[in-house]
C-alpha cells in the first residue's frame, strides 16, 4: 500500500524486513532520539500510540525508539505505527563507562536485541528508586501496563566508548555520540574531544542549536557529518528540524546520507522546532 503518494516502501509488522520498491530520493523527517515511558526520565504520555500520533500530526515520517539502555519498549512502538506513514527504527540511547551517552541505531530487533544482550551482561546490577531516578515501565502497542523494569537504566555500562562502538560496528549498527552540545553526559563535556581511535561517522546536536553554530562553538566537531534530534522525553519535544534524502528508510541509506554519497543527503530546517 502507498501512504507516501510519490514513493511506495514495504515492511513487515515488527521492521525486521526492509523492501524498497522505488530506487528514486524522497525526503524522509525525522527524528531518531525518541524515549518511551521506558526510560525514568520520560514523562508518562510517552505511550506507543501517543508517540505515534504526535510524530505523524507533526509529518514525521521516520523515529527510532532510543530508551536508555533497554530496548524493551520498540516493538510496541513499532507495533503501534504498523498501520502508519511511520517507520520506527529500532536503537537503544547506551550510557559508556566514561558517561557519554550514545545512539545506537538498527534495522532490526534481532540486531538491537544482540546489543541489548551485551548491554545486560555490563550495567551494573542497581535496582531502579523510582521515588529518586522515575518509574520504568514496560508497556504494549495500546500503552497499557506490562511490568516495571526493576533494573536501573540511568546508570553506565561498564563497555568504553571504543568497545560500545565496535559492538554497534560489529552488528552492522549506526553508532552516534549524542547531544555534543549539551553540559551532562555528552562527548564534547566529557572527553573533551572526539576520538580518532574509531570511526565516528556522525555526532548529534539538540534542536536548541544551529548546525552551524554548532560547528563554530565546538571547533571539535568540524568536518563530521551532524545530525538533529529532539531527544524526546515528552510529547512537545519532537523535533522536525532535520530531514533525511534517501530511497528509502534504513541504516544503509542513513549512513550514504551523512556521507553525502549516490544522491544521498540531509537537510535541516530553520526555527526550533
Amino acid at each position: 500500500m502507498d501512504y507516501f503518494g510519490n514513493w511506495v516502501y514495504d515492511v513487515n509488522p515488527r521492521n525486521d524486513l526492509i523492501t524498497p520498491l522505488t530506487d528514486q530520493i524522497n525526503t524522509f523527517i525525522a527524528d531518531l532520539h525518541v524515549h518511551t515511558v521506558l526510560s525514568p526520565c520520560a514523562e508518562a504520555e510517552m505511550t506507543p500510540p501517543l508517540i505515534v500520533e504526535f510524530a505523524l500530526d507533526l509529518g514525521i515520517q521516520l523515529i527510532a525508539i532510543t530508551d536508555h539502555n533497554s530496548t524493551a519498549n520498540i516493538s510496541a512502538v513499532q507495533k503501534a505505527a504498523e498501520k502508519y506513514p511511520l517507520t520506527v527504527l529500532p536503537g537503544i540511547e547506551l550510557q559508556t563507562r566514561e558517561d557519554v551517552h550514545s545512539l545506537c541505531l538498527f534495522d532490526t530487533l534481532e540486531q538491537v536485541n544482540k546489543l541489548q544482550e551485551l548491554v545486560n551482561r555490563t550495567l551494573p546490577k542497581i535496582m531502579n528508586q523510582p521515588e529518586h531516578f522515575g518509574e520504568q515501565f514496560v508497556v504494549d502497542a495500546a500503552g497499557d501496563f506490562i511490568r516495571r523494569e526493576n533494573q536501573l537504566l540511568l546508570t553506565s555500562s561498564s563497555m568504553s566508548l571504543s568497545e560500545a562502538w565496535k559492538a554497534v560496528s560489529e552488528l552492522s549498527g549506526l553508532f552516534i555520540p549524542a547531544h555534543i552540545d549539551r553540559k551532562v553526559f555528552s562527548l564534547i563535556e566529557n572527553l573533551g574531544l572526539v576520538p580518532t581511535d574509531i570511526t565516528i561517522e556522525a555526532l548529534e546536536i539538540s534542536k536548541h542549536i544551529d548546525p552551524a553554530l554548532a560547528s563554530s562553538i565546538y571547533p571539535q566537531i568540524s568536518g563530521y557529518p551532524l545530525v538533529q534530534n529532539g531527544d524526546v522525553h515528552r510529547l512537545d519535544e519532537f523535533s522536525r528540524r532535520m530531514s533525511l534524502h534517501i530511497f528509502y528508510p534504513a541504516i544503509s541509506e542513513i549512513k550514504l546520507a551523512l556521507s553525502n554519497s549516490q544522491g544521498r543527503f540531509i537537510s535541516f530546517t530553520d526555527g526550533m522546532i
